[in-house]
C-alpha cells in the first residue's frame, strides 16, 4: 500500500478544492441580500436531494481508498463525541428536516494532513484535517468549526450556490463538476484546475467557497447549534481569533481553511458579540490534550516527528500534565518500534490514569492506547486485560478482536506463556481463552456490522477473526464486504465469486453461502448500473 506523505496533499484534495472553486466562481446576486433565500426557494430546484447525495457518494468513493483517508477508531470516537451532539442539535432546532435526515449519512471523516482545514462536501460528508485537531486547545473550539461546516450542509449552500448561478452558466457549472469527478479518478490536480478554468466561460473566477452571506449564515446558525449542544458559546470567537493570529504570524500555506473560509473583522466582531457577558471561556480538558497528541503523531508519522515527540520532556508539575507526556512518549515509541521505551512510558501513563478521581473518558483513552502498545509488543494478554467485556464502543470492539487473535496466536505459537498470559488462560479474565475469545469477537463484530454495514475496518477484523475461528465462508464474505465498503465493488464481486465456487452446498456454513449468493447478485447489479451510466455519459 502506498504510504501517506505528510508533505503531499491527498490526490483527491485538489479536486475537492476545485469543487470549492467551482462554487466560488458562482456570481453573487445582483444586489446583496441581508437575508438568504429560505430553504427550498432555489436549492432543490437546481440540485435535488437525490442528486446531491449521488454527487457526495461519488466524491467519497474516490476519497475512501486514498491513504490520506484515516480511520483511527480512537480519534474518530472522540470526534464523533463532538459531532453527534451538533447533529442532534440541528435536528432539535429544525435545521435538519425529516427528508434530509433519512437520506443523508451525516458522516464525519478524518484526513491525514498536517494543514489546518475542514470542509463540507455534498450529501452531508464533512472532512477534518488532523492539523486542525492538533492546533485547537479545547473541544469547544474544535466543535465550533464542526458546527460551521455542518451548517453549510443543513442550509444546502452547495445547492443554493448552483441556484444563484443558474442565470450565468449552468452548462459551465455542469462541465466543471463533471471534470472534477474525472480529475478525482485520474488523481491529477492539473486536470482538476483545467476543469474549473475551462468550464467557467462567462462566470467570474472567485476565491471563496461560499458567498459572504453564506459564511455569515454558517457562523450565526452554527453558533446556535454550538450553544444548544452544550459547548461553550465562546468557542467560536476563540477559534476565529486563534486562526487569525496564527495565520498572520505564520502565513506559510498551512491554513487552507482561511483561504476557503476567509475571516473578516466583521465576522470576528459578530462572533464576539454573540458571546454572553457571563460566558466562561473555553477550557482545555485532559481528553482533548490526549487527542491533540494523537493527531500530531498520526498526521506526520515520519521518524523525525515521532522522535521529537518521544524525546520531548515530560512535565511533571501535575499528574494531568505528566499523563499527557507519558501518553505522548508511549505512542511515539510504539510507532518507532522502541519496545523498552514504549513499555516503560505506557506503564507510567496507565498508573496515572488508574488513580482515583481521573476522568473516566481519560482513563478509557489511555487504556485504548495501552492495548495498542501491548499489541505492538505482541502481548495480547496484557491488551485483553485493559479492554472491558462486553464492548460498548467501536475502539474496544476492534481492539478486543486483535487481542483475542494475538492470544490465540500465543497459544499456537512459540514460547511459554507469561504470568499475565497464565492469568488470562486460567479464567481470571473471563472469555480470553483461545477459541472462546475469538468466537466471541466474531459474534460481537457480526452484530456490529449488521447495524454498521459500511464499516470497512470492522469487516476486515471480522474476516481475520472468522478465519481463525474456522469459518472460511464468513471470512471470505467479510473480506468482500470490506472492499465494497471502500468503493471497490469489482474487488468485492471477485471475492464473493471465489467464495461461491469453493463452497460446499449444504455444508456447515450453508446459511452464509445463501447470503453470499444474494450479495453477489446485488453487487453485480450495481456494477451493471455503473457501467451503463458511464456509457451514457460517454455518449
Amino acid at each position: 500500500m502506498m504510504r501517506p506523505n505528510p508533505q503531499r496533499s491527498p490526490r483527491w484534495l485538489p479536486c475537492a478544492l476545485a469543487l470549492s472553486m467551482a462554487m466560488t466562481a458562482l456570481p453573487p446576486p445582483v444586489q446583496a441580500q441581508s437575508r438568504l433565500p429560505a430553504l427550498g426557494d432555489t436549492a432543490s430546484e437546481y440540485l435535488d436531494l437525490g442528486a446531491e447525495l449521488q454527487l457526495g457518494q461519488e466524491i467519497m468513493a474516490d476519497i475512501r481508498p486514498d491513504p490520506a483517508y484515516l480511520d483511527d477508531p480512537v480519534l474518530l470516537h472522540y470526534m464523533q463525541g463532538l459531532w453527534k451532539p451538533l447533529v442532534a442539535s440541528a435536528r432539535r432546532l429544525g435545521h435538519i428536516g425529516p427528508e434530509t435526515d433519512t437520506l443523508f449519512p451525516w458522516e464525519l471523516f478524518l484526513v491525514r494532513d498536517a494543514s489546518v482545514n475542514a470542509f463540507a462536501l455534498p450529501g452531508a460528508h464533512v472532512g477534518v484535517h488532523l492539523g486542525l485537531i492538533a492546533m485547537t486547545e479545547s473541544a469547544d473550539e474544535l466543535a465550533s468549526v464542526l458546527a460551521h461546516e455542518l451548517t453549510h450542509v443543513t442550509q444546502r449552500h452547495i445547492a443554493r450556490s448552483i441556484g444563484m448561478a443558474q442565470q450565468s452558466s449552468m452548462v459551465g457549472l455542469a462541465t466543471m463538476l463533471m471534470g472534477i469527478l474525472i480529475a478525482a479518478r485520474s488523481g491529477s490536480s492539473d486536470v482538476a484546475q483545467a476543469a474549473v478554468m475551462g468550464g467557467q466561460g462567462a462566470m467570474v473566477q472567485g476565491q471563496l467557497n461560499f458567498s459572504r452571506d453564506m459564511e455569515r449564515e454558517a457562523d450565526r446558525i452554527g453558533f446556535g447549534m454550538l450553544d444548544d449542544a452544550g459547548f461553550s458559546p465562546a468557542g467560536m470567537a476563540s477559534m476565529f481569533e486563534k486562526l487569525d493570529l496564527a495565520n498572520r504570524l505564520n502565513d506559510n500555506g498551512s491554513f487552507p481553511y482561511l483561504r476557503s473560509h476567509p475571516l473578516t473583522s466583521a465576522r470576528i466582531a459578530e462572533a464576539r458579540s454573540r458571546v454572553p457577558a457571563n460566558a466562561a471561556p473555553p477550557v482545555g480538558t485532559g481528553l482533548h490534550a490526549l487527542m491533540r497528541v494523537r493527531a500530531t503523531a498520526l498526521m506526520d508519522p515520519t521518524t523525525a516527528t515521532l522522535r521529537r515527540l518521544q524525546q520531548a520532556p515530560v512535565v511533571t508539575s501535575s499528574d494531568a500534565q505528566a499523563l499527557v507526556g507519558w501518553y505522548r512518549r508511549a505512542l511515539a515509541s510504539a510507532k518507532l518500534n522502541d519496545a523498552d521505551e514504549a513499555r516503560d512510558a505506557m506503564t507510567r501513563a496507565l498508573a496515572l490514569a488508574d488513580a482515583p478521581g481521573v476522568d473516566p473518558a481519560v482513563r478509557q483513552a489511555v487504556h485504548w492506547q495501552g492495548a495498542e502498545v501491548w499489541l505492538s509488543l505482541r502481548d495480547g494478554a496484557s491488551a485483553a486485560l485493559l479492554l472491558p467485556e462486553p464492548a460498548r464502543d467501536r475502539p474496544t470492539l476492534l481492539l478486543q478482536a486483535q487481542a483475542a487473535r494475538a492470544v490465540a496466536g500465543a497459544h499456537a505459537g512459540a514460547g511459554p506463556d507469561s504470568a499475565l498470559q497464565a492469568r488470562v488462560n486460567d479464567g481470571t479474565q473471563d472469555g480470553a481463552s483461545t477459541p472462546t475469545a475469538v468466537r466471541r469477537s466474531v459474534e460481537a463484530l457480526q452484530a456490529w456490522v449488521a447495524e454498521h454495514t459500511g464499516d470497512a475496518a470492522a469487516w476486515a477484523e471480522l474476516s481475520q477473526s472468522a478465519a481463525l475461528a474456522g469459518l472460511p465462508l464468513r471470512a471470505q464474505r467479510a473480506d468482500a464486504e470490506a472492499h465494497a465498503a471502500v468503493g471497490d465493488v469489482p474487488g468485492a464481486v471477485d471475492r464473493l465469486r471465489v467464495a461461491q465456487r469453493g463452497a460446499t452446498p449444504g455444508g456447515p456454513e450453508a446459511i452464509e453461502l445463501q447470503i453470499i449468493d444474494v450479495r453477489l447478485r446485488h453487487l453485480e447489479a450495481q456494477l451493471r448500473a455503473r457501467r451503463l451510466e458511464e456509457l451514457q455519459r460517454r455518449r
